[in-house]
């Protein structure tokens, strides 16, 4: 995974998304277009402003969930609790046996508020206890304008998220396998269930991987979107957005249209060479031990700069020793780094002894 810089990385993640801002327009209150792979935001209108969010909620239940250490084969005994919630619903029946995948996909594509009650019980114990860990995983994430207070995304006093932090979630639902898969699903039988997604544009957009669709009267419309287009992913947020399908498609338009994906340096790849002391091998090759790869919207350089810990080796060398950082920057500005390392080994001129009486012949050939 990419390292970033501290303070001044974060700084240089806000500032370089600032020239984007002028070139395209929604009608929500707040909004985000986020490239998913760095958290490098492209575009923003209010995007720290905390607001209603409903049932985009249902992002991080799902997130919680899977990451609970529950079996998605385990079946959830329904009970009568989990049934007394208002909007949209699976219909569940008190007794009735649901497996758990059942109600993450029922959750997740027709936004069953009964399915959420239900999930949030079984894997935390208690709906309370389930969404205090939302809350800490809201902010292991970043997510600073964020609280959850349900599971569900109804609107409730001190439930609220921001356009920008529920990026951030996004892209943790995308670097987790199960979640990725269910959001980008198109429809689904499950033990007598259909389930078709909410989110129109996985059929109107190319591209399209799915998240989630949300709307209560005093949220208005949410949504969270995601689109891959030759290796580069984006995600849209909008929130209290009348006109969100057609603003999505524009956002998402206007980042792959304006920005590409550059590679500062990929993995196995020999960035340079040091010579090596004592060893018949006379230099070994420095490789980055990572993929590091940047979004730049017009105009922009990425450069790249060797911060080597040595300027020689001394034998013996161990394939992957740490040898220092490559670091990437935009206008100046540090925007991610890798580690480097030695990219073979470099024994000494002769073997190391083994055991004393090798110890003991290598004294006598010195």
């Amino acid at each position: 995974m990419k390292r970033f810089l501290g303070a001044a990385l974060a700084a240089a993640l806000f500032f370089l998304g600032l020239p984007a801002a002028r070139a395209v327009s929604t009608s929500a209150s707040s909004a985000v277009l986020m490239e998913a792979s760095t958290g490098r935001v492209l575009w923003a209108q209010n995007a720290d402003q905390p607001r209603l969010i409903a049932s985009v909620t249902k992002l991080m239940t799902a997130l919680v969930a899977l990451e609970s250490g529950r079996g998605l084969d385990e079946q959830v005994t329904i009970l009568e609790e989990d049934t007394r919630t208002e909007g949209s619903a699976l219909y569940l029946r008190p007794g009735e046996s649901v497996k758990l995948e059942t109600l993450l996909y029922g959750l997740l594509l027709n936004s069953g508020n009964d399915a959420a009650l239900a999930v949030a019980r079984f894997c935390g114990g208690s709906v309370e206890a389930f969404v205090g860990e939302m809350n800490r995983k809201a902010q292991a994430l970043g997510m600073e304008n964020t609280r959850f207070a349900n599971p569900s995304g109804l609107n409730a006093e001190g439930h609220f998220s921001s356009a920008r932090d529920l990026a951030l979630l996004a892209r943790a639902c995308l670097d987790h396998e199960t979640l990725a898969r269910m959001v980008s699903t198109r429809s689904i039988a499950l033990e007598g269930r259909t389930f078709t997604n909410h989110n129109k544009l996985l059929w109107r957009y190319e591209g399209c991987v799915g998240m989630k669709t949300g709307y209560t009267e005093k949220a208005g419309r949410t949504l969270v979107s995601a689109a891959e287009r030759e290796g580069m992913t984006l995600i849209a947020v909008t929130l209290n957005d009348p006109d969100d399908w057609a603003d999505h498609a524009a956002l998402l338009d206007y980042g792959f249209a304006s920005c590409r994906l550059e590679q500062a340096a990929q993995a196995g790849e020999a960035v340079c060479s040091l010579p090596v002391v004592d060893s018949l091998i006379p230099f070994t090759a420095i490789q980055a031990q990572e993929t590091l790869a940047w979004p730049l919207l017009e105009g922009e350089v990425l450069e790249t700069e060797l911060f080597l810990d040595r300027t020689a080796l001394a034998a013996p060398v161990a394939a992957g020793e740490a040898v220092g950082v490559l670091r990437a920057f935009v206008d100046g500005a540090p925007v991610g780094e890798v580690p480097l390392v030695c990219a073979q080994a470099a024994p000494r001129n002769r073997a190391e002894p083994q055991n004393p009486l090798q110890r003991l012949l290598g004294w006598f050939w010195n």
